[in-house]
């Protein structure tokens, strides 16, 4: 059965860490050199959904060998790293 909250959480979040980066510009610049929308949008949307589909699959791979709260925890010490570096200019 499909979890409906999973779904509604991975599109929610997935929508708002796209929205305005890179791929977004990349996209809008190749559609207007192009010009020719669905091309571009197939081309984009099989990148993201074979993207997405890696990250599934590893995200699943690591969980059956590593617990989850040691991921989360993994997880949140990148995040603020990556953010430490980005606020001293490394990044």
């Amino acid at each position: 059965m499909l979890e409906w909250k999973a779904l509604l959480t991975a599109f929610g979040l997935v929508f708002l860490a796209e929205l305005g980066d890179k791929t977004q510009l990349t996209t809008m610049m190749l559609a207007a050199q192009h010009r020719s929308a669905v091309a571009v949008f197939v081309g984009a949307s099989a990148a993201l959904v074979l993207t997405s589909l890696l990250g599934v699959a590893v995200g699943e791979a690591v969980t059956r060998l590593v617990p989850a709260s040691a991921v989360r925890t993994a997880a949140a010490v990148g995040f603020l790293a990556i953010g430490g570096f980005m606020l001293v200019g490394r990044g």
